[in-house]
């Protein structure tokens, strides 16, 4: 009779480790089909921030094929637009555009604005930064040539941002689009943090020699929303 009772007892906890490890296998099937539902979902979130990106150097190039050579212009392929001729943009040492920099800004404003305002970019550019670059020849009396020349590069970055303003470009849109711009341009001076050699790369990377010519200059750079989208890829690795 015991024996029985015993008998009894090993076959119950025999079917409970059983529907246990159905229960644990079912358990793991689930998770592992959520991971490669979210590997799918972030996957695809990379793939068309890539589109996007290549998209809009694509139009930027398309746009602006028949203006790189007349305007100095160089298109990089982290979506910045360099205008490099120095002679052309301001006066030795003054903020001050100059009128033949005002007749390019006059030509290419509208049709930079008529890419980057596209619907399909609305939810993809996260900044416009008006970037002012000087080269390392010391300006002012401050002792500090570094200072003086990030004021000097921060004043032509605002005074390109204030031009923009005043074009028909800009005062023909729509409120929508006035908004969007106001969020996204911001105008930006770096003295000469970012010098370029004879080549146009930087030379904190190339460890190269300083073309101080190349690197006086204005860009236009688009940043897109690739950090809202890596924050959500981390967001999702964090709850795996």
């Amino acid at each position: 009779m015991s024996g029985t009772k015993k008998e009894s007892h090993w076959i119950s906890l025999a079917d409970l480790m059983t529907v246990l490890m159905v229960i644990f296998l079912f358990m793991s099937i689930s998770y592992m089909a959520l991971v490669e539902k979210r590997e799918r979902e972030q996957n695809k979130i990379f793939k068309d921030y890539e589109a996007s990106k290549v998209a809009l150097y694509n139009e930027l190039k398309e746009a602006f094929k028949k203006d790189f050579a007349r305007w100095n212009l160089k298109l990089d392929n982290d979506l910045s637009i360099k205008f490099t001729n120095p002679q052309v943009l301001f006066p030795t040492g003054k903020s001050e555009i100059t009128p033949y920099f005002q007749n390019i800004l006059a030509e290419f404003l509208p049709k930079y604005l008529s890419v980057v305002l596209q619907k399909k970019y609305k939810d993809k550019i996260a900044e416009i930064r008006i970037e002012g670059h000087t080269d390392t020849k010391p300006i002012g009396a401050s002792g500090d040539p570094y200072i003086d020349n990030m004021k000097l590069s921060q004043d032509r970055g605002r005074n390109v941002l204030a031009f923009l303003r005043t074009q028909s470009c800009f005062s023909s849109l729509n409120r929508s689009e006035k908004e969007r711009l106001q969020y996204w341009l911001t105008a930006n001076g770096l003295s000469y943090g970012r010098t370029v050699d004879k080549s146009y790369k930087l030379t904190f990377e190339s460890k190269k020699a300083v073309d101080n010519d190349k690197s006086r200059r204005v860009e236009f750079r688009i940043v897109t929303t690739s950090e809202a989208i890596i924050n959500e890829a981390l967001k999702n690795i964090d709850e795996k």
